[in-house]
């Protein structure tokens, strides 16, 4: 009933609005020209005292400003999310509050404010080092100006992450290798490093169905910087605990790892997705999607769209695939609580001969090789 526990539990807070639509985003993010910040932290307030007698005699972990821009939110807004989650919660003594920020929308002063709130980390969504490739990207800002927002966050927080994309449009190996040395000679503490993917219904999505998106690195060259960013990383002291993400040991994104670790969260906010235990059983929760109509159903009682009882077999596969993303692994033991079997033996077997998996006593681990083809690992556990 309590296996959660294991995981932690966190709260994710989503901000819809952006300054623009980046083209290869497939998150739910929407441009509008003014904003009601007043309205939308009495908003968020609402969705959480709503929520909170479910969720009592619970600590709260971690608290998570995603988006969408969040840096877009006054700090007076994200100060009332805070509020409101203290006053339903008691906060772990190493509570951490990240917030997303984009190096348009950061201001000495803004920065200050969300420090001032409780804001003990930000991540920042810098995505390239090159100015061309940050054009090709759409994104508002230059290197320069993202040198200086990571500057101003470095003066105002502890905890420093940035976000970068790669095998980019013409991007080589060598390319990829020079970025990332000049990233990791920064002042960083966590690195979040993502291959472009082209996602139905975005900008890039159109283009590459219609030929347009030209000189994206082959397969083989992709895979080739991923190797490469592992080694790259390591070396700077930053090893990879995630397929994706990259740390200083200590400095691991606590609230992603409620996510990999398979514990609960609640999602409020427009498009925002949960995972709760209630009663023993495990519930997906989703949120209106379009900003207008998540506000008016908060107004009217809830905003929270849909709620899915997920069965056993759903939610096994789920701590599969979120566990093995981890350099530390499955805990095959949850995974036989969660499920009522075993994972099966001799698919493990074959994936331990070929080398891309490795057990340690109950845990299963995807090696370094493993990682890399890790769909394939999955659809391997996975099929009946």
């Amino acid at each position: 009933m309590d296996d959660w526990r294991n995981g932690g539990f966190g709260l994710y807070v989503h901000w819809p609005f952006c300054q623009a639509k980046c083209p290869y985003c497939d998150f739910n993010s929407h441009v509008t020209a003014r904003i009601d910040q007043s309205k939308w932290a009495e908003a968020y307030r609402r969705e959480l005292l709503r929520a909170a007698p479910q969720l009592s005699g619970r600590v709260l972990n971690t608290i998570f400003f995603g988006g969408g821009t969040p840096s877009l939110m006054h700090p007076d807004t994200v100060a009332t999310v805070i509020d409101t989650a203290r006053e339903i919660w008691p906060f772990s003594n190493d509570i951490e509050i990240s917030l997303e920020a984009n190096p348009t929308s950061v201001e000495a002063g803004r920065f200050v404010g969300y420090r001032d709130a409780g804001v003990n980390r930000i991540s920042m969504g810098v995505q390239a080092l090159n100015d061309d490739d940050l054009r090709r990207l759409g994104r508002m800002h230059s290197v320069s100006e993202a040198r200086a927002a990571f500057d101003v966050a470095r003066n105002c927080f502890d905890r420093v992450s940035f976000d970068l994309i790669y095998a980019r449009q013409g991007q080589t190996i060598e390319t990829w290798k020079a970025e990332l040395n000049d990233a990791l000679s920064m002042t960083i503490d966590h690195l979040s490093l993502y291959q472009l993917t082209i996602e139905a219904g975005t900008a890039f999505g159109d283009r590459y169905e219609r030929g347009t998106l030209r000189d994206l690195p082959s397969d083989d060259n992709a895979a080739d910087m991923y190797l490469a960013t592992q080694q790259i990383c390591e070396a700077h002291g930053l090893p990879a605990y995630e397929v994706s993400n990259h740390a200083l040991p200590g400095a691991e994104s606590r609230h992603n790892l409620i996510y990999w670790r398979y514990g609960d969260y609640l999602g409020v906010g427009p498009g925002a997705h949960g995972r709760l235990t209630l009663g023993g059983d495990r519930y997906a929760t989703e949120t209106y999607l379009q900003p207008g109509a998540w506000m008016e159903a908060v107004t009217s009682g809830s905003g929270e769209a849909q709620r899915t009882l997920l069965s056993k077999d759903d939610a096994s596969a789920e701590f599969l695939m979120m566990g093995m993303r981890l350099v530390e692994g499955l805990d095959m033991g949850r995974y036989r609580n969660i499920s009522g079997k075993d994972l099966p033996a001799d698919r493990i077997a074959h994936l331990v001969d070929i080398g891309m998996v490795e057990t340690r006593g109950d845990r299963l681990i995807a090696t370094d090789d493993g990682r890399a083809v890790l769909n394939a690992i999955l659809r391997e556990l996975l099929v009946e």
